[in-house]
């Protein structure tokens, strides 16, 4: 009989991934490794830019699996489709192939009740990841959630979840807004009650001398009752994936206890073990709350004017255009604008600040702040799900999904201590007895106690828990902050560079001084400059516009319109060429400005801007601007000098005097003038090079590159600003320079405390472990310890929820 034959390259399917790893990658290793596993076809990686293609046989493997094997190599996998089309050199022509592209696929985010352990939050990942028709799977610790690509019923995902010991609901889904009471939240309240009253009962009887077996019976009950949750995931775990978690070894530890006889130690290890993750569910509960309480400061309902009629809508069913009615005293339901009425609002919600700011007609207002007095009629600019308020929620739970730079070395380390320290408790239990002839049951019992100490769930939860606080901390005083590496970054910060207009002052600059120098009036000068400066977004030719609008001038015509960054503009108005901007743009183009060097001089040594205007032979007039100093510019200033900066820098494209006039008033240490965007992007790489860690703050939006390019980029008042808030590292929502000595000290802390809990974590099981060599470890004392040391780091990780913004 005769067949087609089937050829490999017709039935491969092929992956594009983006990996990510501590310290060098290393191509050939990688490559290598995989050829060797089962059903992977060919393999082309990039060191240099972390690139993978791969091809694989789908009868013998899929790509779930292999982004699994990755993961559990240590690689942060991303999937970039971007990154992986048109490459012409591969061999295997992937060029175009959209990675892991999987038209039946569907995304879906679980919230998770009950996970309380890190290291178990990474077991429930590879778990679901490992499951047929999961395409991907990340679970988030800090926000107790998981995103998935499925193809599967979402319903199957769920059993699992609950196999594992874990309640899931589908986020937005029914049941959503349930509230659930203590004894749901936290599974092991119930049962840690029931284990200690079981124990308490076993004491008193053999205090009393009761019968042996009413005792014995107590202490079973008590391991039954207090074991069963641990026993369940562990077991699930165990059966779904193969691998063996704390839950697992303390049932171990427990069972052997009891066969040689050891009940009274047995009961008080898994009283002490329920005991110890009831105590650590609750204070993750709490560390989380701290975000979630976010969610409950806008309303759920407001009272909406739709088609001549009012009525009180849910916010789910509000859409843009419709007016909505808030009373004083009444919180605001959704982001928009204000059409009628003026009242005073208490912003601190979104920036931290408690002043309540005046607002009117044409200005706008965001959902989870307060009106203070008067009644408004606003039109809704956003949709819920897409206000500030749940932006701020949404990007907070991004920045806990990813890792600081001592988690990785956590997750490193992790990976290594636990099969360390089995197989440490292995050769406990059998090298003593066959080698120096020592009772086996001691050996045995120490191995048991061993055994215990093998998970580093302590170690694990040291830096998400601190991070998770600090997230909620920032954010509750109107700092966002997109993820905890610019945390932990912000906390070995040396050097602060600051922008000047908009940042160190209020950005609203006014006109001091029109000066004619050809005899044209005043007004004139004004009238050409704002025509020219009406097609400019410049906040200098916003205030140009805006006062020739309020004089009544009316504005020339304007045609061939050319912008110079960071120089100025030229265009043709009524016929004749004109020019407008700094000293730099005049020189370029050859104007000159003979006779007026002390004039420009006197203007720029007080501190004021100057714009120049000019035809294709003279100058023509200038206008002065000065921006007023923030209030509290100088005393920011100054306590980031008390907190550790180093040094304070000021990269403006202003004059030389101007800038040098701001640097006195401020007092900061050093300044750079008349820089344009990409002079600022050189000036920030020298001071990295000299100086490794330094911050750039500015609008978030004009000082981009330079933000980019440096160790932290800190955009200021962005609270209405999309831009700026996805671009900036940190977004400080009010324009309050307060509120960055307050991100230094809270960087800080949160370094030092992930650093206190790791040293900790790590000298106390190396203490514990220590007891094993004279034979003094108990199980009792193994299991507190263990416990005790996650619960000890979980509460001081939380002490971050207290750190303030000083008024």
């Amino acid at each position: 009989m005769s067949g087609m034959a089937i050829r490999m390259e017709d039935i491969a399917e092929r992956g594009c991934l983006c990996l990510f790893a501590q310290g060098e990658l290393d191509r050939s290793s990688l490559e290598e490794k995989m050829r060797g596993w089962s059903g992977v076809l060919e393999v082309y990686f990039e060191a240099e830019t972390g690139r993978l293609e791969y091809s694989y046989n789908p009868f013998l493997t899929d790509s779930a699996r292999i982004i699994a094997s990755l993961r559990l190599l240590g690689y942060e996998v991303r999937e970039e489709k971007e990154a992986f089309e048109g490459r012409a050199d591969s061999q295997a022509s992937f060029a175009g192939v959209s990675p892991l592209d999987f038209p039946d696929s569907k995304s879906s985010v679980i919230r998770l009740e009950g996970l309380d352990c890190a290291d178990c939050a990474a077991k429930l990942e590879r778990t679901i990841l490992a499951m047929s028709g999961v395409k991907d799977a990340r679970v988030n610790f800090a926000a107790a959630k998981v995103k998935i690509s499925h193809q599967i019923p979402l319903s199957e995902i769920l059993k699992v979840i609950e196999k594992m010991g874990y309640r899931g609901r589908e986020e937005g889904g029914a049941g959503a807004e349930e509230k659930i009471s203590l004894w749901k939240s936290n599974k092991y309240y119930l049962s840690t009650l029931l284990s200690g009253m079981l124990l308490l009962i076993a004491v008193s009887q053999q205090i009393m001398q009761i019968s042996e077996t009413w005792v014995h019976a107590s202490y079973l009950l008590a391991i039954v009752l207090g074991g069963y949750l641990p026993a369940r995931a562990g077991l699930a775990l165990l059966l779904t994936s193969w691998e063996a978690d704390m839950n697992l070894l303390m049932i171990l530890a427990a069972s052997g206890a009891v066969a040689i006889g050891q009940l009274a130690e047995a009961a008080v290890v898994v009283f002490l073990f329920s005991l110890g993750n009831a105590l650590q569910g609750y204070s993750m509960d709490k560390t989380r709350n701290s975000v979630r309480a976010l969610m409950d400061l806008a309303p759920p309902e407001a009272l909406v004017r739709r088609n001549g009629r009012e009525q009180v809508m849910p916010v789910e069913s509000i859409v843009v255009g419709d007016i909505f009615i808030v009373r004083p005293g009444e919180k605001i339901a959704m982001d928009g604008v204000i059409l009628k009425g003026s009242s005073a609002l208490n912003e601190a919600s979104i920036t931290g600040e408690s002043i309540p700011v005046d607002k009117g007609p044409g200005e706008r207002i965001y959902a989870g702040t307060i009106n203070s007095w008067g009644a408004l009629e606003v039109e809704v600019e956003r949709l819920a799900e897409d206000n500030t308020i749940n932006r701020i929620i949404a990007m907070i739970e991004e920045a806990e999904e990813q890792r600081a730079p001592s988690q990785q070395f956590v997750d490193r380390f992790a990976r290594y201590y636990t099969p360390a320290v089995i197989l440490a408790a292995i050769l406990v239990a059998l090298l003593p007895p066959l080698l120096l002839g020592q009772p086996g049951e001691k050996w045995f019992y120490e191995a048991l106690a061993m055994l215990l100490v093998a998970c580093p769930c302590a170690l694990i939860i040291s830096t998400p828990v601190a991070i998770v606080s600090a997230l909620g901390a920032a954010a509750r005083n109107g700092v966002l902050v997109k993820g905890g590496v610019h945390l932990e970054e912000m906390g070995s910060i040396k050097v602060l560079a600051f922008d000047k207009t908009g940042t160190l002052t209020r950005g609203k600059p006014r006109i001091t001084d029109i000066i004619s120098t050809r005899g044209l009036d005043e007004n004139e000068v004004l009238r050409r400059a704002a025509s020219l400066e009406s097609r400019s977004e410049h906040p200098l030719a916003e205030t140009v516009v805006e006062q020739a609008r309020k004089l009544g001038l009316e504005l020339a015509e304007v045609s061939n319109f050319r912008a110079m960054s960071g120089r100025g503009a030229a265009a043709e108005i009524e016929g004749k060429s004109c020019y407008v901007g700094n000293q730099r743009l005049f020189s370029e183009v050859g104007i000159a400005i003979q006779g007026q060097e002390e004039l420009i001089a006197e203007l720029e040594g007080a501190g004021k801007t100057l714009i120049l205007l000019g035809d294709e032979k003279e100058l023509l007039g200038i206008i002065a601007l000065a921006d007023e100093l923030r209030e509290n510019s100088r005393e920011a200033i100054r306590q980031l000098k008390k907190k550790g900066i180093k040094k304070s820098i000021i990269l403006s494209g202003d004059n030389e005097r101007a800038a040098r006039a701001m640097a006195l008033s401020v007092n900061v240490d050093e300044y750079q003038a008349g820089l344009l965007p990409e002079d600022k992007v050189q000036a920030i790489r020298a001071l990295l090079e000299k100086y490794e860690k330094v911050a750039m703050v500015g609008d978030g939006v004009n000082d981009a590159p330079a933000m980019a390019i440096s160790t932290v980029g800190i955009a200021m008042g962005v609270a209405g600003s999309d831009a700026a808030l996805e671009t900036a590292d940190i977004a400080l929502m009010a324009d309050d320079l307060s509120r960055l000595p307050y991100t230094v000290e809270l960087g800080r802390r949160t370094l030092r405390i992930i650093r206190q809990n790791i040293v900790f974590s790590l000298l106390l099981k190396a203490l514990i472990l220590s007891l094993v060599i004279p034979g003094w470890l108990t199980l009792w004392l193994a299991v507190a310890g263990d416990m005790g040391t996650s619960l000890l780091v979980t509460l001081n990780g939380m002490r971050l929820t207290r750190v303030k913004a000083e008024s």
